[in-house]
């Protein structure tokens, strides 16, 4: 049988009925919002921000087309470089320490006791407030002087405590501590993983003889980990976009950046670029490679996550 002849003996397509073209108008018309929301409010920014990477735009006069200048210029650029360095430092210093406490206290709010939905939604709190009313707050109880933070540090002996924000040293661990204040959120994640585990699982460790240290390595660890990774996804795209946080903060000890530039994070970098220096096509060309380092990590993560992460029916394990 020839190909025309199989196409023949396909049977047409059903005409709609006047009301299903009706409906999928209605549909269409309920969804348009959201649609021009889409293109107008996302897709064109990025279409934008692409073209104008390559451009010298500067937000008032003339603009032309530059090619590749605004990513060759990133190679010499100090403040770039720098603030590479400081997202990196704060990544390697937040990621890990805000898994292990987020998961910490999800042990702790996993226990059946009375009144444990009240800790839950305290603990929860803090990761829905403002991140300026934060930085605020944490402004005052990091002061080297008055703040709470270090008189409590001299009245447990420690005789000379950080300056915190007032010190590139610490710096960045000052905004770690304070991101501490909000792992709340990534708890009820974990608390959520937590309690889809089966009970089946412990009640056959405990027959078996494990403990809890045991039951916690073989059952509970192994059946957290797609849990793991998403957390670990999504607290690495938090660290590439701290922004307000780290901006009250830098301003609160002495210019948007920090002392020394301690605090100039990848992001305040590229606003810094494209509003107080009116490099716009720069700042552009900076956003890009934000994404492209991103998708780089975020890529690595999902290839190497088939060696630890494990799945209650996983095929491809058996």
């Amino acid at each position: 049988m020839t190909q025309s002849t199989l196409t023949r003996a396909r049977p047409a397509r059903p005409r709609r009925s006047r009301r299903a073209r009706r409906e999928q108008r209605a549909a269409y018309l309920f969804l348009s919002p959201w649609l021009i929301g889409l293109v107008v409010l996302w897709l064109g920014p990025i279409v934008m921000s692409f073209v104008m990477s390559f451009t010298n735009w500067k937000l008032v006069g003339d603009v032309h087309w530059v090619g590749l200048k605004n990513y060759h210029d990133m190679i010499d650029d100090y403040a770039f470089w720098k603030s590479i360095r400081v997202t990196l430092l704060y990544m390697a210093l937040s990621v890990p320490v805000y898994m292990a406490a987020g998961l910490g206290l999800s042990l702790l709010l996993n226990q059946k006791l009375r009144g444990m939905n009240v800790f839950r939604t305290l603990f929860f709190i803090p990761s829905v407030l403002s991140g300026v009313a934060v930085g605020i707050l944490w402004a005052s109880l990091l002061n080297p002087d008055v703040g709470a933070v270090n008189w409590l540090l001299r009245q447990i002996g420690v005789s000379d405590p950080p300056r915190w924000l007032g010190d590139p040293t610490w710096a960045v661990p000052a905004v770690v501590l304070v991101g501490l204040w909000t792992v709340g959120g990534g708890a009820i994640i974990y608390l959520a993983g937590l309690q889809n585990i089966p009970d089946q699982l412990y009640e056959a460790a405990r027959l078996d003889g494990a403990g809890p240290l045991q039951r916690f390595r073989f059952v509970t660890w192994p059946m957290l980990t797609p849990t793991l990774l998403f957390v670990l996804l999504t607290s690495m795209i938090e660290a590439f976009q701290v922004f307000d946080l780290a901006y009250v903060l830098g301003n609160a000890s002495g210019g948007g950046g920090g002392i020394g530039d301690a605090l100039r994070f990848y992001l305040i970098n590229m606003w810094h670029e494209g509003f107080g220096n009116t490099r716009m096509g720069y700042a552009s060309a900076l956003a890009w490679v934000l994404i492209i380092i991103a998708s780089l990590v975020i890529l690595l993560i999902f290839r190497t996550s088939g060696r630890w992460v494990y799945y209650e029916y996983d095929p491809d394990r058996n």
